[in-house]
């Protein structure tokens, strides 16, 4: 078949053209403000700092622990409106605090955020009718009125109470279109007037003129429903609790992993390699891109996930790739192979990405603050990655083509392998697995008779003790890493201080696992004599978890709700309810494999141990859908076939994804722990255990799971077919 030179040359100019475009954008940006580039992202508060408030409790008496807890969350809902990886936890007994990374400026975000305090509902005459407590949400949004104009109006939600309160109400106050005022900390906010009977629990006020005024009043009436009224005890600008040398250290990582992986694709692939190794880097720049217009916060961990999804963008490359070499070694032209490979790899794709992607939705859904911001953030990975594969990459394997790369040479041919017989080998993979995971929980059940915790948590879940120390000379974060951090690390017999500068002033926040006395008065002893601290401007407080008892379960419970949703539509799309019940074997398997290794080396958990598991878990349900992909393909191709043969025939072919995937997510994450800074290396510690346990589950797991269930569940009409 002929070639169209001139037309493959003018589409590799194009798509060379929109990769420079890409990266001149992610670098550079546009305007003054550089909109789109990578400085512009942005950022948390272990890259970038922001604000740091505190508020205390009004009132002499210690407020109640469920009051407390109840008051956290609600904050907590209200400023992961500013950002994702907000945080809002306890300090001390009456102090709730608030860290808002990517902001500056305190004064705005206390004028936005509001004074938490006392809202009430009262009647003409003056009587209580409702409490803020009784409010469930307040929202903005526009109606219709009656010429069919928009206006601005706020939407209340009323709890059960609030509901029969409010009814009665409304009932007494209908007739004469009485008013209702709502008043904040003592001020009048709205006084709207009641026209009929509320008894639904669901209420509209107009009459604000514009979105913004109806924002304003939601917002107040959702800061006035705390439990308790707050007051403003502190604000403070702070640093990023990271330096400057993690962040360089990490992008170095990357760059060096992605140059790895570029190398060996096309090492391996040639001409398809080549191509994937352009798309990879399009897929970077518009990752890049995308997070800023789409107003995301972006921490180190988060770093450590985009580089990761690069590894795992590799992944359906390979499956395609793979393809077009089995189609070649049939003896089929090199334009019907790269067709026909295309097409044969789009449901392994679709599925794999799919079942990622209805995880990601419903822990973004259901998910809270950092849950949140990683479900964002790998659903923009899982889409931008099927972009580049299906599209980018194909219309630059098509433009070397008409350029001349027609020879086989430049493709490769699929060999023919000897099949082998995994599945004879159950018992021991079975045993292997048996023993990891019951290892995980001897090892959690030793740490718990010696430590008195199953696993080593972090502050982040335990809480902690957060100590303020005045320095006589303003270090950087890198200094107070290498001098003073070991310090309090051998004294709170912590590895994971958290440091943490206040902008402006001499002042530097230490946060660490909780000290005892006598642990706080060495810290005192030891920062005097060795830093000339004045020991008489040393607090120390102790703070709550960042990670509340309301965040874990919504994580769970996300978790659970997401592994249902993947094995109905696997059970749908594969017509089998075998393949999606192994597929969630799979993927428990590998994160409790991940669980004992936490366990066994005791790694810390914090923040970064959820993002680490939802990771596993969608890379996990990826590698098994490949698998189960080619068993469908097999068994509709192959029906007199033996199963068990099928099933060794569809894992030996696949065999070859399975290996190159691992390796270049592992190399990317290796890469991360060789050169990163402590926290990220306990992110990408497990990630490569994961990444090792996911490919192993994934060959010789999977397969005999299914081939057990088929064997033992068998529905009435395959009974009949036999």
């Amino acid at each position: 078949m002929k070639t169209n030179k001139k037309k493959g040359f003018a589409i590799l100019a194009a798509m060379l053209l929109v990769m420079a475009g890409c990266i001149y954008l992610a670098v550079c940006g546009v305007g003054a403000d550089k909109a789109g580039s990578a400085s512009s992202v942005k950022l948390g508060l272990d890259l970038a700092g922001g604000v740091s408030i505190t508020y205390q409790v009004v009132g002499e008496e210690i407020p109640d622990a469920a009051d407390m807890g109840d008051t956290i969350f609600k904050l907590q809902q209200r400023v992961d409106g500013y950002s994702t990886e907000a945080q809002v936890y306890q300090e001390g007994d009456d102090r709730i605090n608030i860290e808002i990374p990517g902001v500056s400026d305190a004064n705005a975000i206390l004028e936005e955020l509001g004074k938490p305090g006392s809202l009430v509902f009262q009647d003409k005459d003056g009587n209580v009718v409702l409490t803020g407590t009784e409010v469930s949400d307040a929202q903005a949004g526009y109606t219709q009125d009656n010429m069919g104009n928009q206006m601005a109006v706020v939407q209340l939600t009323l709890n059960e109470e609030g509901t029969k309160k409010f009814a009665e109400a409304t009932r007494k106050a209908a007739p004469n279109r009485d008013i209702i005022y709502i008043i904040y900390d003592g001020q009048i906010v709205s006084a709207p007037a009641v026209n009929d009977e509320i008894a639904n629990g669901s209420a509209i006020i107009s009459g604000m003129g514009t979105f913004e005024a109806a924002d304003r009043l939601a917002s107040t009436i959702r800061i006035g429903g705390l439990k308790l009224e707050l007051e403003e005890l502190r604000s403070n600008v702070v640093g990023a609790q990271l330096g400057s040398a993690a962040i360089k250290t990490s992008l170095i990582a990357g760059a060096i992993g992605l140059g790895i992986v570029m190398l060996f694709m096309i090492a391996i692939y040639w001409i398809p390699g080549v191509a994937s190794s352009l798309a990879l880097i399009i897929y970077t720049a518009m990752m890049v891109i995308l997070l800023y217009g789409f107003d995301m916060t972006l921490t180190l961990p988060g770093i450590a996930g985009i580089i990761l999804s690069i590894g795992m963008a590799v992944d359906a490359n390979v499956i395609i790739f793979a393809r077009i070499r089995e189609e070649i070694a049939t003896g089929k032209t090199i334009r019907y192979s790269i067709k026909s490979g295309y097409q044969k790899a789009f449901s392994a794709i679709f599925d794999g990405n799919i079942t990622t992607l209805i995880a990601a939705a419903v822990l973004g859904f259901m998910g809270t603050g950092t849950i949140k911001g990683f479900a964002q953030t790998l659903a923009l990975g899982i889409v931008l990655s099927m972009f580049t594969a299906l599209v980018i990459t194909r219309v630059l394997m098509y433009a070397f083509y008409e350029i001349g790369f027609t020879s086989e040479k430049f493709y490769g041919r699929a060999k023919n392998r000897k099949q082998i017989d995994f599945l004879s080998r159950k018992t021991l993979f079975f045993a292997v697995s048996a023993v990891l995971i019951i290892g995980g929980f001897v090892f959690m059940g030793v740490n718990k008779v010696s430590t008195g915790k199953g696993l080593n948590y972090s502050l982040e879940f335990m809480g902690g003790t957060a100590a303020n120390v005045t320095f006589e000379e303003d270090m950087s974060i890198e200094e107070l890493d290498e001098k003073v951090v070991p310090v309090i690390e051998e004294i709170a017999k912590d590895a994971n201080v958290q440091t943490q500068k206040v902008q402006g002033t001499k002042e530097v926040i230490f946060k660490t696992i909780t000290m005892s006395v006598e642990q706080r008065e060495e810290l005192n002893k030891a920062l005097a004599e060795q830093f000339g601290v004045d020991e008489n401007k040393i607090t120390a407080e102790t703070i709550s978890s960042t990670i509340g008892s309301e965040m874990k379960a919504s994580a769970i419970k996300a978790v659970l709700v997401s592994t249902v949703c993947m094995l109905i539509y696997i059970w749908f799309r594969f017509k089998d309810f075998r393949f999606g019940a192994s597929s969630v074997a799979a993927l428990v398997h590998d994160v409790l494999v991940v669980l004992a290794f936490y366990a066994a080396a005791k790694v810390s958990v914090g923040n970064t141990f959820i993002a680490c598991m939802l990771t596993i878990v969608g890379y996990s349900i990826n590698a098994t859908i490949v698998i189960f992909d080619r068993v469908r393909e097999n068994l509709l191709e192959n029906e007199r076939a033996d199963l068990k043969d099928i099933v060794n025939m569809s894992v030996t072919q696949t065999l070859s994804r399975s290996i190159f995937t691992s390796f270049t997510t592992f190399v990317m994450v290796a890469a991360l722990y060789v050169l990163g800074v402590s926290s990220v290396k306990e992110f990408a510690l497990p990630l490569m255990v994961g990444i090792v346990c996911g490919g192993y589950s994934s060959v010789c797991l999977t397969g005999a799971m299914w081939f057990i269930l088929r064997q033992k569940f068998v529905p009435k009409a395959e009974k009949k077919a036999d």
